[in-house]
């Protein structure tokens, strides 16, 4: 029984995207696969035992992880944002204030009280 090879071009996901399409998709996570390879493959030629390699594979796939994490959650973010203003369009985006507020026209008196007494009794 011998299976047929395929390319990367030609596995496909459930969503019908090859897997070099969706990894287009995730830059981030595309350079953390190319560290890995690069790892497997010893490119930088500084790996002269397996325990230098296992810890950098480890490395690797721990930042590999944080990776897919972060780019889930953001997706998760995107997509209640989305659900959220489509289902509530009364709801505003909370931005923050331009303004620094209006100036004091004049000193509060609770400043310059505390301040004369602490300067009557030094």
């Amino acid at each position: 029984m011998s299976q047929k090879s395929l390319s990367i071009t030609e596995v496909k996901s459930r969503a019908g995207r090859s897997l070099e399409e969706r990894l287009r998709a995730h830059p981030h996570l595309c350079e953390r696969i190319e560290a890995l390879l690069n790892v497997v493959e010893n490119s930088a030629s500084d790996l002269a035992t397996a325990d230098l390699a296992e810890e950098r594979v480890i490395e690797e796939v721990r930042q590999i992880g944080q990776q897919a994490l972060t780019s889930w959650a953001e997706r998760q973010h995107q997509k209640q944002v989305k659900l959220l203003r489509h289902n509530s369009p009364q709801v505003r985006k909370h931005l923050k204030k331009n303004s620094t507020g209006t100036a004091a026209l004049e000193p509060s008196r609770y400043k310059s009280s505390s301040l004369a007494k602490a300067k009557e009794n030094p």
